[in-house]
């Protein structure tokens, strides 16, 4: 190479890592998008991490990005907002002063087909996140039952949704399967299963569940047989995954979580309970 050809490539090289030369960085690049989070939340390599695509957003210039980030099992989505040319980040919850603060997590509940108790049309309604191998699942459903109708016998309407802590509690999915087979043939027999699984929670174990939830069917309006192949099947874990996700919408991360769909005394009467 000549002396000159070998002088230009220097002196190109030097230019280009030269500060102020280099690409302009943008969130648009979802490897650079990426990098930052990860940098800015301390993510190693354990997280997986994915970018999704933009979306509307409610402030001005600014374009929606959910970022979901997962390790084994455990998973949580965050909300970023980018500026249209992708050099700023705004990181949080938008609210809108004249909405409820809690309209977002609200719009996602939905109660179809889920257990309840209580007044249909009742002005407050109350949404429970439980699990059923859950110690304190357990002392807030004997809290609820024992209390919440005598204490409010036409305002309230109560909503139970499964939301088993798979990872650290060996029969509660199945425990949740079991309930809604049950659910699905007799909706008020639910409620016995309810009140008899916490009442009994410590005498059971995973390799006895199932021998347990057939001898508490004897003597209800269940068939043994329907009860005992749809648990063998898990016909109803697809709607337990259903309200593992729903949970998950509305960040959901242990139970048990009480929701009140709407503001009222019973809300703040009955403690822990997230009020909307």
């Amino acid at each position: 190479m000549s002396r000159l050809l070998l002088c230009i490539t220097l002196f190109a090289a030097i230019l280009l890592s030269a500060p102020g030369t280099a690409e302009k960085k943008s969130a648009w690049d979802k490897p650079t998008f990426e990098a930052y989070v990860r940098h800015l939340n301390v993510w190693g390599p354990q997280i997986k991490v994915d970018i999704g695509e933009p979306k509307p957003s409610p402030i001005a210039g600014f374009s929606e990005v959910i970022v979901h980030a997962s390790a084994g099992t455990a998973s949580a989505d965050f909300s970023y907002y980018v500026s249209k040319d992708g050099q700023k980040i705004v990181q949080g919850t938008v609210y809108d002063i004249a909405q409820n603060p809690f309209k977002t997590d609200l719009d996602k509940l939905k109660t179809d087909l889920q257990p309840s108790f209580g007044t249909p049309g009742a002005p407050v309604v109350l949404v429970e996140f439980s699990d059923f191998e859950c110690p304190m699942c357990k002392e807030e459903a004997k809290m609820l039952r024992d209390n919440l109708l005598s204490t409010y016998p036409k305002q309230v309407r109560f909503y139970f949704i499964e939301f088993p802590l798979d990872q650290i509690h060996p029969w509660a999915r199945a425990a949740a399967i079991a309930g809604r087979c049950i659910f699905r043939q007799n909706a008020n027999a639910f409620w016995d299963y309810h009140d008899w699984i916490f009442a009994h929670q410590e005498e059971i174990k995973p390799e006895n569940l199932k021998d347990k939830v057939l001898e508490f069917a004897k003597g209800k309006e269940i068939d043994p047989l329907q009860l005992a192949r749809c648990m063998d099947k898990k016909e109803t874990d697809a709607e337990v995954d259903k309200g593992q996700a729903l949970g998950h919408d509305v960040t959901v991360a242990l139970t048990p979580v009480l929701l009140a769909l709407t503001p009222a005394v019973v809300a703040l009467a009955l403690g822990r309970v997230h009020a909307a």
